[in-house]
């Protein structure tokens, strides 16, 4: 089990660098930071506590996204479900802002950003799965 807990934090780190390098270097792509830091504040809205320092909002998101994807990945990309578990996330972040209530813009807002957002996800899975055969 720990393998997979390994792989799958592997791929979430994968993903995170390949979003963060492109986001800071490009122009139109997908700041899908920007909808997790929204979802974290709306979250902790509802025990009375905002963050309002942008770099700990970002930690914050940041260490909750890795982790988040981390146990995604563990539990649908180490088997024969690695591909379609990327997709689904993907379209998964390309649908659930809106229907959340948040501003789904960062990553839905041009169809190289919702590409983007999709192919992110599905570098994660795979980055989950070549490490997990690694380490089996």
């Amino acid at each position: 089990m720990y393998k997979k807990f390994l792989a799958g934090l592997g791929g979430a780190i994968a993903l995170s660098l390949l979003h963060e390098v492109i986001r800071k270097n490009f122009d139109d792509v997908p700041e899908v930071n920007k909808v997790g830091e929204e979802a974290l504040n709306k979250a902790l809205d509802k025990v009375n506590i905002t963050v309002t320092n942008e770099d700990q909002l970002y930690a914050a998101t940041l260490a909750g996204d890795v982790l988040g994807n981390g146990i995604y990945y563990a539990t649908t990309a180490t088997g024969g479900f690695n591909l379609a578990s990327g997709l689904l996330m993907g379209l998964g972040a390309l649908a659930l802002p809106e229907k959340m209530g948040l501003d789904s813009s960062p990553v839905n807002e041009t169809t190289r950003k919702k590409v983007m957002t999709v192919a992110y996800y599905l570098f994660g899975a795979v980055v989950t799965k070549m490490l997990y055969d690694k380490l089996k």
